[in-house]
């Protein structure tokens, strides 16, 4: 659940869950990069180090609901671990085309709402997708979620400026949000208010911090485009 951006608060209402089911007092604590399990009258504290994260709310949601059937008496325990090691080897992303054509509607739609015109719909679709694309391109080769944000924000600056000098989009301002919506950390924003609601302060303030980081990336990748092409 941590690996697919969970919030802290409920991965840990779920191991609780999970100890309860098994008459067992589960002390644990969370953060995004690692996980302390410790039970109750036990000297030894567990810990498992996150160094993967991503955005699948679908593993989420079914792991939040296989704890539950566990908790209900629905599943044995042994049932329960070969589920969960069953949803950890799925592969519950979609196509990569789908994600391109996602990312590239985004962008067309998102340009529309923020006073965009009919006319310049097509050339945002494009470049939200082609932008999309080469984040990906970037994401695969280095690794570094913020550079690759950053790259692609570049390349739809630039993008954007040709197409304005070309003549083929006519509100420079709108096309360029649209083309950038893809990106917009808008999970990692959610889940840390709702962290924060909770009282998990240190999570909360770290994916806030994320959040920011993914914006300056954007931010910077659009400045930076400027520079160069204006």
């Amino acid at each position: 659940m941590m690996q697919n951006s969970a919030e802290m608060y409920r991965v840990e209402d779920t191991i609780l869950r999970i100890g309860r089911k098994a008459k067992v007092e589960i002390v644990s604590y969370t953060t995004q990069t690692g996980i302390f399990i410790g039970v109750e009258g036990v000297g030894n504290v567990r810990m498992a180090q996150i160094q993967e994260r991503r955005i699948n709310l679908d593993k989420v949601t079914k792991a939040n609901q296989l704890s539950r059937e566990f908790a209900n008496d629905e599943l044995t325990e042994d049932e329960f671990l070969a589920r969960l090691i069953a949803l950890e080897k799925e592969k519950l992303f979609f196509p990569m085309w789908l994600e391109i054509l996602s990312a590239a509607t985004i962008s067309g739609g998102m340009m529309i709402l923020f006073g965009g015109i009919l006319p310049d719909v097509p050339a945002t679709f494009l470049i939200g997708g082609i932008a999309f694309i080469f984040y990906l391109i970037m994401l695969k080769n280095l690794k570094i979620k913020v550079f690759a944000e950053f790259m692609a924000s570049l390349l739809a600056g630039v993008l954007v400026i040709s197409a304005i000098r070309l003549g083929l989009v006519s509100m420079m301002n709108t096309v360029l949000i649209g083309s950038v919506m893809p990106f917009v950390p808008g999970v990692h924003i959610t889940n840390a208010v709702r962290d924060l609601l909770a009282g998990h302060l240190l999570s909360g303030i770290s994916r806030f911090f994320e959040a920011i980081m993914t914006a300056c990336a954007v931010g910077f990748g659009i400045a930076f485009a400027f520079q160069i092409m204006m």
